[in-house]
């Protein structure tokens, strides 16, 4: 005898002879989550957050002792300096350049060369050797070679130098198309200074 329409066992429960199980959606489906985009070596990259916020942090840390440094000289400079005198003559101009505008452009000039050399001592003299900066172990990442085979050099770390923070330096806006580079960078996720030295920046194992 047919049962009335709307009759049958209830949800969960196992179909009895001569009724099939009911067909529910997405039944024997589980979501696969996408595979983690990995280095030459299996290791798992380190992603776009991790970088940024290992970024702030070392620039952080440079800007500051930077400025420990400039600081003293800037005063030094400023004490030694005779201001014209405003109800005095008409100053030189000459005497002007010499004695107000060219200690300040010197002391300018000074602080970018201090920072270079701050910068290529922390990125390249102590990162080289670990593969990290106080920054990348704070945020548990490590520059490592592109190749397996390699280790990471003296060299590999002074390319990656030159492109980030010098190339930043002296050329508007690069320090964001270099950065930002990582986001559609396939399959490594490299920035600009990463393919310049062929090396890639890998999570660290906790």
């Amino acid at each position: 005898m047919n049962e009335p329409p709307g009759y049958g066992p209830p949800p969960g429960y196992p179909a009895g002879p001569g009724h099939p199980p009911p067909p529910y959606p997405g039944y024997g489906y589980a979501y696969a989550p996408p595979p983690l985009p990995l280095s030459p070596a299996g290791v798992p990259l380190a992603d776009f957050a991790q970088r940024l916020l290992a970024y702030m942090i070392d620039m952080a840390i440079l800007t500051g002792v930077s400025f420990v440094l400039a600081v003293p000289a800037f005063f030094v400079i400023v004490s030694r300096i005779e201001f014209p005198d405003p109800y005095g003559p008409e100053p030189d101009p000459e005497a002007v350049f010499g004695g107000l505008f060219l200690p300040f452009l010197l002391l300018e000039l000074g602080f970018l060369v201090l920072m270079m050399l701050l910068y290529f001592v922390y990125a390249v003299e102590y990162m080289h050797r670990s593969g990290q900066t106080f920054g990348k172990k704070a945020m548990k990442i490590r520059v490592v070679p592109l190749d397996p085979a390699q280790r990471l050099t003296r060299g590999m770390a002074a390319k990656r130098y030159l492109v980030e923070y010098i190339g930043g330096m002296f050329l508007p806006f690069f320090s964001w198309v270099d950065g930002l580079w990582q986001l559609w960078d396939k399959p490594y996720q490299q920035t600009l200074h990463d393919k310049f030295a062929r090396t890639v920046v890998v999570k660290v194992s906790p």
